[in-house]
């Protein structure tokens, strides 16, 4: 494969604080694509290894991922004319991430709990846990440290698919018990990006996962999203408080901004006058999503880039899913490419069960107990029309 030299431009644009670093040299595979350079992604911390794995459907997908949190570092897709673009946010080298500024969760498996728990709080079997906060009051993701944050083990690898696995100790950032994750990331020839994931713990505790890219169809932070056309097959949200806590009640989707069960641009509506786009700054919402089985794979959502012709397509077994429109994002961050993270430049499309759901009893529980497994999975298809 021929050896070119990497931007340098890309590596003059660190985030503030991250030190100049000599360009380190890049590959082209057989799609022309320029792969981010293993050398920038290879390092130690507390004593385990962290590498860059690429990953290809062998249909014109290329997918490169860190054992740091899993996380997919870039995801190149073609468009109606062949043409790829790296679809993802994410940074130039793993110490960015490490060291983030901004945003944290670019590209990475959530948990222990996705989502946010009220004032980092629950009581289970009459005991209360306090969990650290990290976000308004309350815990986001799991915590600062969560599982997007640790270095998992890699148990095998293909040239289409990555098992990783992590063991959580009991008590890790409040929660109780000991609790094993695996989770396969797999390119399929049908240009799926298909994700596993199974946990088993030793004492009742709360388990909720879910993936967390930053996706832009014209390709990462090129560009707004608000003309990207989402549909979502959901006929109610969990409405929020303003710190963005469900407040316990459904909210049906008819008449209201949060209808996309009819494809719509995502700037349609966004700016709408609704007390819940107030309380998220835009969407940051969790949708029921209207299924037709408890267990089965189900189409969940779509987004459409009309210029690119790129549509992704959401499917899972998940009762619910995160639409996030990239509300908080300033510009103050310099990604991949030298672009910036600017306002509403990017989406999340984040498969799981209900926020909170330790505190609301009226929702889908999370409870895991000893001798059950957690089993969840998330599909994203790219397509182009």
């Amino acid at each position: 494969m021929k050896k070119i030299l990497y931007l340098g431009l890309v590596l003059c644009l660190f985030s503030c604080g991250n030190k100049q670093q000599q360009a380190p040299v890049a590959e082209t595979n057989n799609s022309g694509i320029t792969l981010m350079p293993d050398s920038a992604f290879t390092t130690t911390l507390d004593g385990k290894e962290i590498k860059l794995y690429t990953l290809e459907s062998g249909n014109g997908i290329t997918m490169q991922v860190s054992n740091f949190g899993g996380r997919v570092i870039s995801l190149w897709v073609p468009d109606k004319e062949g043409k790829y673009e790296d679809i993802v946010f994410g940074h130039n080298n793993i110490d960015e991430y490490i060291h983030y500024q901004g945003e944290r969760c670019l590209g990475p498996v959530v948990g222990r709990y996705a989502n946010r728990i009220a004032k980092g709080q629950f009581t289970l079997d009459g005991k209360k846990y306090q969990l650290p906060v990290n976000n308004n009051g309350q815990t986001l993701h799991g915590g600062p440290e969560g599982f997007d944050m640790k270095v998992w083990n890699v148990d095998s690898i293909s040239k289409n698919s990555i098992a990783l696995s992590y063991v959580s100790p009991d008590g890790e950032q409040g929660f109780p018990g000991t609790v094993t994750v695996k989770m396969v990331y797999t390119l399929t020839p049908d240009n799926e990006f298909k994700i596993t994931y199974h946990a088993t713990t030793d004492k009742p505790t709360h388990v909720n996962l879910s993936h967390h890219s930053f996706f832009n169809l014209k390709g990462g932070a090129n560009g707004t999203i608000l003309d990207h056309i989402l549909t979502i097959n959901a006929s109610a949200i969990t409405p929020v408080d303003s710190v963005l806590i469900p407040t316990g009640k459904l909210m049906n989707v008819e008449g209201t901004p949060f209808d996309f069960r009819k494809p719509t641009a995502i700037g349609d509506r966004i700016n709408a006058e609704n007390e819940q786009l107030k309380n998220g700054g835009g969407y940051d919402h969790n949708w029921v999503v209207d299924r037709k089985s408890d267990k089965d794979i189900e189409f969940i959502a779509s987004l459409y880039e009309p210029k690119s012709g790129r549509v992704m397509e959401v499917w899972s077994d998940q009762p619910a899913i995160q639409f996030y429109s990239g509300n908080f994002l300033d510009g103050k961050v310099t990604g991949k490419y030298g672009r910036a993270h600017n306002y509403r430049e990017a989406v999340a499309l984040e498969t799981q069960k209900y926020p909170d759901t330790p505190n609301q009893p009226k929702f889908p529980s999370t409870r895991l107990n000893p001798g059950e497994e957690y089993t969840q999975t998330c599909i994203y298809k790219f397509l182009t029309k």
